[in-house]
């Protein structure tokens, strides 16, 4: 079974995510690590097909534009995990 090549874009590369992925033995690299902070989605993207890595990333609304416009003209992508934030969540938290 193949193991999945993670990148996590300047939204997700959380220090605290990045060390529990890798206890976990998770292959990952972050924007910061790769001196790719700044970019635009699409070179992110380009970085990550480039490097046949999965994108993960916040950033929905943007990255579903992309991968659709590359769907219309046939082209493609290593792979794209999108989630979610929930701030009213993380602000209950910050209070313990």
């Amino acid at each position: 079974m193949a193991q999945i090549r993670l990148y996590l874009d300047e939204d997700t590369m959380d220090s605290d995510f990045l060390g529990a992925l890798r206890l976990r033995n998770v292959d990952v690299l972050s924007a910061g690590e790769t001196q790719m902070l700044s970019r635009s989605d699409e070179e992110q993207l380009k970085w990550a097909l480039d490097n046949q890595r999965i994108i993960y990333s916040f950033n929905v609304r943007d990255f579903y534009r992309i991968h659709t416009d590359l769907v219309e003209k046939r082209e493609q992508h290593a792979g794209i995990i999108l989630g979610v934030q929930n701030f009213q969540l993380v602000s209950k938290c910050v209070g313990f």
